[in-house]
């Protein structure tokens, strides 16, 4: 079948679904294959259970006129969400980096959805399935589009320019995330200009941190928005207080390493002529959540949760604001950093004499990783349960705490211990 085709059939109802256990009625189910998966074999159960087509790519499971069969069903699914990303013809702001990407673009989202219906990325569907659901999820009243990108290996974001053409594209930082699949921060800069690289060619444009040397050099070429002059970081004591065009912004977002992000969405929204008063109560409102840089209160202590997610980069930054921050009592919970590869070891070892150069009166180091760095007196836990029977002896109280880690890691279990 043309992609024209399925397209009109995909417009009845402006749905598709990859998961039997969320078919909607009326969609389209995709049958994605993994490595412990064939989506083939559910087709005829997704037709079941309300789905009023499904895409194949086995010819053995095309048993009825209700099922589709193409060369490669994610390819079909990448070119109908392209199809779709052209036949809507607004505005897509693309967004990329190596941290804070998903809280920049929910605050981007807040911003522009006080004067537009926007549809932006789910969580961190932001893959080469993630990106072309997202796109297929905006519906002819869309207005503008926000699309998250991620990567772990070149040309990915390539890929996911190609599928989302963006017209204004942004990316947050350069910094030491996913260094197994991309070889080195020199590898982490090539990878992630690829957005850049893409609409230099198209001739879009891109939000630029003009203070940012390297990225001021890979965007050269393109139509560069600066940052507004007029945001000026004011303070981080816990929360980023920032002022624009005079007036006094408090924001929910935690370090003065968010200060970036926000600056970046008062840009974009003003870029998209958003009010100032609108600008201003969309950054106060917004909260963040899912163990993304959440202050939560248990009993008389103040923990920092951080758990999303961990690079050399973002660690750094979290561990230099927290030090920055008042109080008396201080604890870092750090657990392991994934996907460094070779640079694993060292990279470890360097947030561990970090952390124990700061003003922090106790630091604990959670995973095989840390447990194998050398330390001066930090206390080191291979295993979660070690950790965990740890606090339960030992409670904390009128204490500020850091807790941060890669997603793998899953440390916000250790909230159930903190009283």
């Amino acid at each position: 079948m043309e992609i024209k085709e399925l397209y009109r059939l995909y417009r009845e109802k402006y749905l598709v679904d990859t998961d039997t256990r969320k078919i909607r009625k009326g969609t389209i189910f995709f049958a994605l294959k993994g490595e412990n998966f064939n989506g083939n074999k559910f087709a005829e159960e997704a037709i079941k259970k309300g789905a009023s087509y499904a895409v194949i790519d086995e010819e053995e499971y095309a048993t009825n006129e209700k099922i589709i069969l193409v060369k490669n069903v994610l390819k079909t699914l990448q070119n109908l969400a392209n199809y779709h990303r052209r036949e809507l013809g607004i505005p897509i702001v693309c967004l990329t980096g190596s941290n804070g990407k998903t809280t920049t673009k929910e605050v981007i989202n807040a911003v522009l959805s006080k004067k537009y219906s926007t549809n932006a990325t789910l969580g961190n569907l932001n893959n080469h399935i993630g990106v072309p659901l997202t796109l297929l999820s905006m519906n002819p009243k869309t207005e503008v589009g926000i699309v998250e990108m991620g990567a772990n290996h070149h040309g990915e974001i390539k890929l996911l320019s190609e599928i989302s053409e963006p017209s204004l594209g942004y990316i947050t930082n350069f910094g030491k995330a996913h260094l197994e699949g991309f070889g080195s921060v020199e590898g982490v800069i090539e990878a992630k200009s690829e957005l850049y690289d893409f609409i230099i060619k198209s001739k879009g444009k891109v939000v630029v941190n003009q203070e940012d040397k390297i990225q001021m050099e890979r965007s050269k070429g393109a139509n560069q928005i600066f940052f507004d002059e007029s945001v000026e970081f004011l303070s981080a004591n816990p929360f980023v207080s920032l002022s624009y065009k005079d007036e006094v912004i408090q924001s929910n977002l935690l370090g003065q390493y968010n200060y970036n992000n926000i600056a970046a969405a008062i840009t974009i929204g003003q870029y998209f002529n958003v009010q100032l008063d609108d600008i201003k109560e969309a950054i106060e409102s917004y909260i963040p959540k899912n163990n993304r840089s959440q202050v939560i209160k248990r009993g008389s202590n103040e923990i920092i949760l951080d758990a999303y997610n961990a690079n050399p980069t973002s660690m750094k930054a979290a561990l230099e604001n927290f030090d920055k921050l008042s109080g008396e009592n201080k604890v870092v919970i750090l657990g392991d950093m994934f996907e460094l590869g070779k640079d694993s070891g060292v990279e470890h070892q360097n947030i561990a004499l970090l952390s124990e150069s700061l003003h922090i009166t106790k630091v604990i180091l959670v995973g095989n990783n840390f447990n194998s760095v050398r330390t001066i007196a930090a206390l080191k836990f291979k295993e979660f349960e070690d950790v965990k029977t740890y606090l339960q002896k030992n409670p904390m109280n009128e204490t500020r705490i850091l807790i941060k880690g890669s997603r793998g890691m899953a440390l916000e279990r250790c909230l159930d211990f903190i009283s």
